[in-house]
């Protein structure tokens, strides 16, 4: 119930035009529409699990939350489609997800970097793996491996090329 609160909340704040283009994008494909949502419970839900602290917020949870967001997509699906088409509509979603609902430049650089990183991450497993096999288990472990490595972001002109990131909140 929480849930449909937030989003109803959600909507109701946007204005006439960003609900507009919303619905450019979900109306032509509902599974796809209906699957990312689901795929956005699911990434947030783990994300709050494994990182409390900081899955809404910059940190590190919140560059698991990303990847993790794209890469259930991605997988979602991709169950019903193939990987580009499923490719095509996650990266229309989350690069509108970052127009419609903006944030400071180096956290919206940071919210897209760990997209892709997601993206990225699914399509890297693809050749192995039928795509009508994946787990969400696949991502959840080799993202976390990922943080391992994750570089904090500071300025707009860093680039850390298949790295997750995050901002320093100290």
């Amino acid at each position: 119930m929480r849930t449909f609160r937030i989003f109803f909340n959600t909507i109701r704040s946007m204005s006439f035009k960003k609900i507009m283009r919303l619905l450019s994008l979900v109306l032509p494909h509902p599974f796809y529409s209906l699957l990312s949502f689901y795929a956005t419970l699911q990434a947030y839900s783990i994300a709050q699990k494994k990182f409390p602290k900081t899955a809404s917020t910059n940190g590190i949870g919140n560059a698991f939350r990303h990847a993790l967001w794209c890469c259930f997509i991605m997988m979602y699906c991709c169950k019903i489609s193939s990987p580009e088409k499923a490719l095509a509509f996650c990266k229309r979603m989350t690069d509108l997800h970052e127009e419609l609902f903006p944030n400071k430049p180096l956290e919206t650089k940071m919210d897209l970097h760990n997209n892709k990183i997601g993206i990225d991450y699914f399509m890297e497993l693809l050749p192995g793996i039928h795509r009508q096999f994946f787990e969400k288990s696949f991502f959840i472990d080799g993202l976390e491996k990922k943080m391992k490595d994750a570089k904090v972001l500071k300025n707009l002109d860093d680039d850390f090329e298949g790295f997750l990131v995050y901002l320093d909140e100290k």
